[in-house]
């Protein structure tokens, strides 16, 4: 078995060796790998595309596991585990949402690994101390609202010091995610590019607006390193995106964040609108050539399907299991201190069911840095024309976007999988 992740590989041990005591025969033992996610998937299609062996069960990331569905059905180098998950009734046990990334038309190859529900997490003992009420916020237009007298100074002039929300045009997940929040995404169901959806485009102008406006409110702030740290440190942003995962990194990484900050469903962008989103994913996966195939989904059903492993894995990696039954634990309602003793768990369930669909495709980073070049111009047409609303900006967000779904189905078109099948688009660069 491979995995690309420490956390998991520590929680599995324990549980293999276990495994390994009960197995009489020495081939049915399961050996435990840890390898770089770049390794990874470089391993893992070079077996793919030869048909060759690989390891028997691999615990792949998103972004790698969509390499394998780059052609038809019959090309998918894992193995279909849609009667296994049919004939073992796990439809109804694992949240829906959670099978799409690792799904192809209509065929599951991979049992999900985690949810990752989406909330903002702020510095509560900012927000507090100047009076503000989080619950006043519904809506992204309410956020902006309640929350813009902490751009400003005593005397009213602008702070050079804070902003708002931690968001960039160049930060990928981030642009997903926000997206995907509004109903919109740039893969369909069919594992081709939408970019240029007017969903998109109305969102994308908000991000602009945020970022480069007369008056932004976000600026960047790192995830990853010792600067971004620091300045979560000082409040220099206020609020930040937070999927389950994030908690944990944050309470290794800044624990001098612990007590101040507080979580919150992320702003819908109309009343009653979603208010949730998700970012990252994970799942466990047998390639077609691996021999005893119901053995192996055995080995996989009791990792994922372990209601011990699921609090572990929330105990330590702050994740939610996709397992609907173990929602009611209450493990879930404990007080998190790191958040200011409230029960983060049950946030981010009640939350998970309301996660967007995703899907994927072989064009998905292709559809990713297509749709993140066009706002990194947007955001640069913003700065130049100052624009006064987000409307102002909408044609000049529809021309970009239309040009990054022609650009990124040049690569579908390319693909003879897709165009044989009648996927690609009939567009102007398909005619």
């Amino acid at each position: 078995m491979w995995t690309f992740a420490r956390m998991h590989a520590d929680m599995y041990r324990p549980e293999l060796a276990k495994w390994n005591d009960q197995q009489s025969d020495p081939s049915q033992r399961v050996n435990l790998s840890l390898i770089g996610v770049q390794a990874m998937e470089q391993r893992m299609m070079s077996a793919f595309l030869a048909g060759l062996p690989s390891a028997d069960l691999i615990e792949a990331e998103r972004r790698n596991a969509a390499r394998a569905f780059a052609g038809p059905l019959e090309s998918v180098g894992f193995l279909d585990l849609t009667p296994f998950i049919e004939r073992d009734g796990l439809l109804n046990r694992v949240n829906k949402a959670s099978f799409l990334p690792w799904s192809k038309d209509g065929r599951i190859f991979g049992l999900p690994h985690d949810v990752h529900p989406m909330m903002l997490a702020y510095r509560a003992d900012i927000v507090e101390a100047a009076g503000i009420d989080v619950s006043q916020i519904e809506t992204w237009a309410d956020f902006e609202r309640v929350m813009r007298p902490l751009l400003y100074n005593t005397d009213g002039s602008r702070r050079s010091d804070r902003y708002l929300i931690n968001m960039w045009e160049t930060q990928i997940d981030l642009i997903e995610a926000v997206l995907l929040q509004a109903g919109g995404g740039v893969i369909d169901a069919s594992g081709v590019p939408v970019i240029d959806s007017e969903i998109n485009a109305r969102t994308i102008s908000h991000i602009a607006m945020w970022t480069s406006g007369p008056e932004p409110i976000a600026a960047e702030v790192s995830f990853w390193d010792a600067t971004g740290h620091q300045l979560m440190r000082d409040g220099f942003v206020v609020a930040t995106f937070a999927p389950d995962w994030m908690c944990n990194y944050w309470r290794k990484e800044v624990p001098q964040l612990a007590g101040k900050m507080k979580l919150m469903p992320m702003p819908a962008w109309e009343k009653g609108g979603r208010r949730t989103s998700v970012w990252g994913g994970t799942m466990l996966g047998i390639p077609k050539t691996a021999e005893n195939p119901e053995k192996l989904w055995e080995i996989a059903k009791h990792l994922y399907l372990s209601r011990e492993l699921a609090h572990e894995l929330y105990d330590k990696g702050d994740i939610i299991t996709p397992v609907r039954e173990f929602w009611q634990d209450d493990i879930y309602d404990k007080p998190d201190p790191f958040f200011m003793g409230q029960p983060k768990g049950r946030m981010y369930i009640n939350l998970a069911p309301d996660v967007p669909d995703r899907f994927s495709s072989p064009f998905g980073a292709i559809a990713l840095a297509r749709t993140q070049s066009a706002v990194s111009k947007l955001c640069a047409y913003a700065r130049a024309n100052k624009p006064a609303t987000a409307e102002e900006l909408l044609p000049k967000a529809r021309e970009l976007l239309a040009e990054a779904q022609q650009d990124a189905m040049r690569h579908v078109n390319r693909n003879v999988f897709f165009a044989d099948s009648g996927k690609a688009s009939t567009s102007e660069v398909t005619r």
